[in-house]
């Protein structure tokens, strides 16, 4: 079913904000703000994430990492505990950083103006969509009394699709952000609410945390993919490093003949390289700025070369060997007239983040923290120790993944994706299938997906493929099951024509401008 206009708010924002002098940059600030307020099922001023920005007038691609970081008081061992309360997953948040860096270096429209439209949005309400009402209903009865507000869930009942929702305590905390900046949220009535009811949930979290979060800029990871320059998120993501490892071991022509996740032989050789590189984010990647990730090493063709060639058509592999060998999120794309182009992820990481919520500011609490390796995830692996053990002051390893790449003739794609540990394999078969393919952005966003449990499992959509084609899948030692996919992509291409695909997964929309094509 074609949704209305009226019914994409998140996409309005961003072209509003566009219309009326804004950049790229302006687009997104205004389309992930919105996304807080209408889906905080996924993202929030309370949480946090990555923005990937091609520079028109330069041609440089630059990465913010605003990913939430532990408190300095923070407890590995008792977060751990089966017992753990709630609070402990909680992460200094660095959404309202992230988007006003964002408009430091990239926005043309006033960032009061952007947020207060924002505001509005929150306080006169908005129509829920089916995802949030789903989320909602999933949610429903496993929410301890008082950790979410009423307006959720009003006598304990969800709100369904098509509710209007107003918000005007978030709208009040908007305003404040759109007046004072950062320095509103962090070091302001907002952030003081937000640590006293991280604390009063178990949070070692103090405003000293708050105020001393800092914006990091990365070096995207890059490689040179056929005619295509590719750039994908660093490390503290693995993400990037899966959809690196998977374009430096195939070629695009391989890649098309040998990758296809529709087949049986293609979904068991991508399983296999899934697998590998899940065992090399267990096992290296964390926080760079207090463990660096040596991605050469990791992106050597010649590891690479010896990992594709132990991939054998009729067995699989446990990831634990690609070892002794050597959840909520949203995403969105935004390109403007003049070709800039912002990839942006942001997450409270698992639906509703700690599924606590401050009732004096509106915010949902992110459980980011829940991100950092477990210790029984590393002992199956016959590790130690590892660098996304959890810390104080790490940001924990993440599989966001925006993607940049950029072609001949001006071809550009972008793309990244939402969905925990999915991402990081949707989007690398969204660029598999629009780079190595040849498909469109939305054939390649809506065609079937494989991914890898945690237990090394291969997982598809149901009735991506028949009973025969799941016994082959068998006989090559996969383990198979069906899951629904709540994850989705968001991908553009900019060439000759414009394309645009949002997942339906997730009831996404792509929302264009008639007259410039942003």
């Amino acid at each position: 079913r074609r949704q209305r206009r009226r019914d994409r708010p998140v996409g309005r924002a961003a072209i509003a904000a566009m219309e009326q002098g804004g950049s790229a940059a302006d687009g997104a600030i205004a389309a992930a703000l919105t996304a807080g307020v209408v889906s905080p099922v996924s993202s929030g001023m309370g949480g946090g994430g990555f923005a990937m920005v091609l520079d028109a007038a330069t041609g440089k691609v630059t990465v913010l990492d605003f990913r939430e970081s532990a408190p300095a008081a923070y407890d590995a061992d008792a977060a751990d505990a089966k017992d753990a309360p709630t609070g402990t997953s909680v992460g200094v948040p660095g959404e309202v950083a992230g988007l006003f860096e964002l408009h430091r270096r990239h926005g043309r429209r006033p960032w009061a103006t952007t947020v207060e439209e924002v505001a509005r949005l929150a306080e006169q309400g908005f129509t829920l969509t089916p995802h949030m009402a789903r989320a909602l209903a999933k949610m429903g009865k496993a929410v301890p009394p008082g950790t979410m507000t009423a307006a959720l869930l009003p006598g304990g009942t969800p709100l369904t699709a098509g509710a209007t929702l107003r918000e005007p305590v978030l709208a009040a905390s908007l305003r404040e952000v759109a007046k004072f900046g950062p320095t509103g949220f962090y070091g302001g009535r907002i952030g003081r609410s937000f640590v006293a009811t991280a604390r009063r949930a178990g949070s070692t979290l103090t405003e000293a945390d708050l105020t001393g979060y800092k914006v990091i800029e990365r070096e995207p990871l890059h490689i040179r993919w056929g005619e295509h320059d590719v750039y994908a998120m660093p490390p503290p993501s693995a993400g990037g490093l899966m959809l690196m490892q998977a374009l430096a071991m195939f070629s695009p022509a391989e890649a098309a003949r040998e990758l296809d996740p529709t087949k049986p032989a293609g979904a068991h050789t991508l399983a296999e390289v899934f697998r590998g590189a899940m065992a090399d984010r267990t096992r290296t990647v964390g926080d760079p700025g207090l463990t660096p990730v040596d991605t050469g090493a990791l992106l050597d063709p010649a590891r690479l070369r010896a990992r594709r060639q132990g991939i054998a058509s009729d067995r699989t592999r446990p990831v634990a060997s690609f070892v002794r060998e050597d959840h909520g999120t949203s995403h969105l794309v935004v390109s403007d007239a003049q070709g800039n182009v912002v990839s942006l992820t942001t997450t409270v990481n698992s639906p509703f983040g700690a599924r606590v919520r401050d009732e004096d500011t509106g915010l949902v609490l992110n459980d980011e923290l829940h991100d950092f390796i477990r210790p029984a995830a590393v002992a199956a692996l016959g590790l130690a120790t590892i660098p996304g053990s959890g810390r104080p002051g790490a940001r924990p390893p993440s599989s966001m993944t925006p993607v940049i790449a950029r072609g001949p003739a001006g071809d550009l794609v972008s793309l990244g994706g939402s969905g925990g540990m999915r991402i990081a394999t949707s989007v690398t078969l969204v660029t598999l299938g629009m780079l190595a393919s040849g498909l469109g952005a939305e054939e390649a966003v809506k065609r079937p997906r494989v991914h890898i449990a945690q237990d090394g499992s291969l997982l598809l959509e149901p009735g991506a493929m028949t009973a025969d084609e799941r016994a082959d899948l068998e006989r090559r030692g996969e383990k198979v099951r069906e899951e629904e996919a709540m994850n989705g992509v968001q991908a553009l291409r900019r060439g000759p024509r414009v394309e645009a695909a949002a997942d339906p997964r997730k009831f996404g929309l792509a929302v264009r401008r008639a007259k410039s094509g942003s």
